[in-house]
């Protein structure tokens, strides 16, 4: 009987100690929001029809908590949302404490004792929802492949991972960007970042003394903060928790699109800051589609994610498709800085190439909004890339923030752009060789910078002036400035063609003399193209140049581009 009872004792044991270490693992794990179908109709990529989507009731399916789990989980992130409420008001509620004289021992030393019991009590209520977890089947599944992936990352457990919507902090990550193994890669080290344009030195006799120095200390403080607190939230306001957490429905829903729909893959890159980077990819190659070869990389707005942006045009335009997330916005970590914002787009572009298995001559790389800075940015540092399609964006940061902040602080605000948030993107764009096309929305609200109707301020205008002038210097003369921005002027279709009637330009003429000068020179911008020409030619030939590489949108700033005004640039 004793021998007997040995190895059942045993047995129970072992099933009493997995099932706490089960109960563990529930109290600990993400958040588990919805669980894909297995299941999918039809080739990758390809769009269910009507008849498809009847048939297959409930093809989409929210993860269904227990009721524990489901009102624990509601408190904690309450508590959650007033704990960032708090974090925000915290300078304006420690004021006010400190002028009611609160700020003594005798009041904060009950204020702490409250402080720990309030954590006493949410460590039992998250031992509560991992209570409720521990009782659903459903969860226990996940979170036993979840720990088996991270022991043993392979495709097979990573394919089964894919078919669950769960907090992307505990994804595990799929490619590292020392991965290509680039000596000068790994140079960069941990903690520094990619190259980003700097200004020009100065001279020895024009750097400051040390008194200069000490009297800027406190201008460059305050430049400090004010980048680091509500700077970088007003350009970003994306990466604010409670704006992402208003949005968690919309971006659940636009995730589980892209994945049910479009056979999406998603996966956790890890950029040289030590950034986690949240990106989409659904592959057109070998579906059919003619432009399936071809990668676009999408970036995002300033409130822009690749559940809800501009990645569905290029989709619905049945190319390639990499979305990603700037640092701080839903899945991706970190805080969208320039660099921050750099060291993300590097790590994405060598996630295209080594893991992905696309040439650069075959990525497009296409921005709406400030998600202009990293697509120029990358087309600078990567001059191979084939093509680049810029929506909405603009030229410089300092204008448009100039625009929104009361005049006395000109100064303060020129120097905090310039030195913490300076998106130069008119300086990135002059360095790429390739083909541009800016798409200008002619009743653009947010980067003009008079108002929506007066298309001459919008700085969309500026982008193309430096890019020309850059290009094509002796064409981009006094005269050719001047008609350009003439032609930049008109509003409507009729207005524009007038101007082109009235200078009389002939398209064919100008498309030879680029040609010509093509065969004859070296393709490498600068090109001296118009030195010999008339004022009237080369009038003629800025104004050709500059409806090839610019196209008007009739929208506002945030309407979707739709997928039949997106198209590669023009090529001489």
């Amino acid at each position: 009987m004793a021998a007997a009872g040995g190895p059942a004792r045993e047995s129970l044991m072992r099933r009493w100690i997995r099932g706490l270490g089960l109960l563990y693992l529930c109290v600990r794990g993400p958040r588990l929001y919805r669980v894909y179908r297995q299941h999918r109709l039809g080739a990758p990529g390809r769009v269910r029809n009507e008849e498809e989507t009847e048939q297959n009731v409930s093809w989409e399916s929210f993860y269904q908590p227990r009721a524990l789990e489901k009102h624990t989980d509601s408190v904690l992130a309450w508590v959650s949302v007033l704990w960032t409420i708090s974090y925000y008001s915290s300078p304006i509620a420690v004021f006010y404490m400190y002028r009611k004289g609160y700020l003594n021992v005798s009041r904060l030393v009950p204020l702490g004792q409250y402080g720990m019991t309030l954590l006493f009590l949410l460590a039992g209520v998250a031992c509560l929802r991992g209570l409720g977890r521990w009782g659903n089947p459903q969860y226990i599944q996940f979170i036993s492949l979840l720990e088996r992936t991270k022991f043993e990352n392979t495709p097979e457990n990573k394919k089964k991972l894919s078919g669950y919507n769960f907090d992307f902090r505990s994804w595990p990550v799929d490619f590292r960007w020392d991965e290509t193994g680039s000596k000068d890669r790994q140079a960069l080290g941990p903690f520094n970042g990619v190259p980003l344009l700097k200004p020009d030195p100065r001279t020895r006799g024009a750097t400051d003394s040390l008194l200069q120095r000490i009297q800027k200390l406190p201008c460059q403080i305050t430049s400090y903060v004010v980048a680091h607190s509500f700077g970088r939230r007003m350009l970003y306001p994306g990466s604010v928790y409670l704006l992402q957490k208003a949005l968690m429905p919309m971006l659940l829903q636009g995730q589980a699109r892209l994945v049910e729909e479009y056979n999406g893959k998603r996966a956790k890159l890890l950029a040289c800051d030590g950034n986690e980077i949240d990106t989409i990819f659904v592959d057109r190659r070998g579906t059919g589609e003619p432009n399936g070869m071809k990668l676009v990389i999408c970036c995002e707005g300033n409130a822009g994610f690749y559940e809800v942006g501009c990645v569905s045009t290029p989709l619905e335009a049945g190319y390639s498709v990499l979305g990603w997330n700037h640092p701080g916005f839903a899945g991706s970590t970190g805080i969208p800085f320039p660099q921050n914002e750099a060291n993300a787009m590097d790590a994405v572009v060598q996630y295209a190439i080594y893991r992905l298995g696309f040439q650069l001559q075959d990525i497009i790389v296409y921005a709406w909004s400030i998600g202009g800075f990293t697509a120029t940015w990358a087309t600078m540092s990567y001059p191979d890339v084939s093509a680049l399609v810029l929506d909405a964006s603009f030229d410089d940061l300092a204008p448009l923030a100039l625009k929104v902040m009361p005049e006395s602080w000109r100064g303060l605000v020129t120097r905090t752009v310039k030195k913490y948030l300076n998106l130069n993107n008119a300086e990135q764009l002059c360095r790429y060789q390739g083909p541009v096309l800016l798409i200008r929305r002619t009743k653009d609200e947010i980067i003009t910078t008079t108002n929506p109707d007066d298309v001459s301020s919008n700085r969309g205008n500026d982008l193309l002036m430096a890019l020309l002038q850059h290009r094509y210097p002796k064409v981009m003369s006094e005269e050719g400035r001047m008609a350009v921005r003439r032609w930049l002027a008109a509003s409507t279709p009729e207005q524009e063609a007038a101007v082109l009637s009235q200078y009389g330009v002939e398209e064919d003429w100008c498309l030879s003399v680029l040609q010509s000068y093509q065969s004859e020179h070296s393709e490498e911008f600068p090109w001296t193209v118009g030195e010999d020409m008339s004022a009237e030619d080369r009038r003629q030939l800025a104004l050709y140049l500059a409806q090839k590489h610019l196209e008007n949108f009739e929208a506002t700033h945030c309407t979707p581009l739709p997928p039949s005004a997106f198209h590669t640039p023009w090529r001489i």
